[in-house]
């Protein structure tokens, strides 16, 4: 299979459908196309989270601020995994994760001829690069002379909580749909505390493992399946009851 990602919404992924199924026989798989536009590090975090739980595929992703400049493109093979996309760090976390504690992760430069667009790569670089990893095979690609070793390129990495007497210091990484703001702050971190209440950013909220255990409409702190921190709401949002946002600095203080 060969998965797609990318910040494009609609109509733009089916440009991209279209160039795989014109080479490949690939059951092609989408993983979301309303990332947060133009954002990497909201896009790799939920990479990170989402890719693992797929057999061995193609991962072709798309968020591309950087579009028609120097960057060059990519694919990383991660374990039994390949990952296609641009150079600006979005592969990176999503890569080690399904690369895995032996860390066979390995990074290729795909050599393109100048595209039809410059604007749009997806559908004129990466899923023709995407096409020939897969139709050559993920541990065989390489031997195509547009492949070629790569020792440089971006590396992304999230900020790490800063930890205090009195609490930890965090950020927001993203936001999903349901407004829940997801912390850098590790969970084990108010596994002790479930129950009780902190404060986040100076007002008080109680810590509890579900949304359910306060009234609808309460705010809470609770441990998501990311195993991170969360600020939510009881069938609410928590980004705008906590009032934060992506990137927003977290302050949690024990009471």
């Amino acid at each position: 299979m060969i998965t797609l990602s990318s910040d494009f919404g609609s109509p733009y992924p089916a440009a991209m459908k279209g160039v795989l199924l014109g080479q490949t026989d690939a059951r092609l798989i989408d993983v979301s196309h309303t990332f947060p536009r133009q954002d990497v590090c909201a896009a790799a975090f939920w990479l990170r989270e989402v890719l693992p739980y797929f057999p061995p595929a193609v991962h072709l992703v798309v968020v591309d601020p950087g579009v028609g400049t120097e960057r060059a493109a990519l694919a990383i093979r991660a374990g039994e995994h390949v990952l296609v996309g641009p150079d600006n760090g979005v592969l990176l976390p999503a890569a080690r994760a399904l690369a895995g504690d032996e860390g066979d992760l390995t990074v290729f430069a795909y050599t393109y001829d100048d595209p039809e667009s410059v604007t749009f790569h997806g559908r004129d670089v990466f899923a023709p690069a995407a096409a020939t990893v897969h139709e050559r095979g993920r541990l065989d690609f390489a031997s195509s002379d547009r492949f070629h070793r790569r020792e440089e390129f971006e590396r992304l990495s999230f900020p790490a909580p800063t930890i205090r007497e009195d609490g930890i210091d965090g950020d927001v990484l993203v936001v999903d749909d349901f407004g829940n703001a997801i912390t850098n702050v590790p969970g084990q971190s108010v596994a002790d505390r479930f129950g009780d209440a902190i404060t986040v950013n100076g007002a008080w909220a109680p810590v509890r493992r579900t949304y359910a255990a306060v009234e609808a409409g309460n705010r809470l702190v609770t441990v998501g399946s990311h195993g991170n921190v969360e600020l939510a709401v009881n069938q609410g949002r928590g980004k705008e009851r906590f009032s934060v946002s992506t990137g927003s600095r977290v302050r949690l203080r024990w009471t």
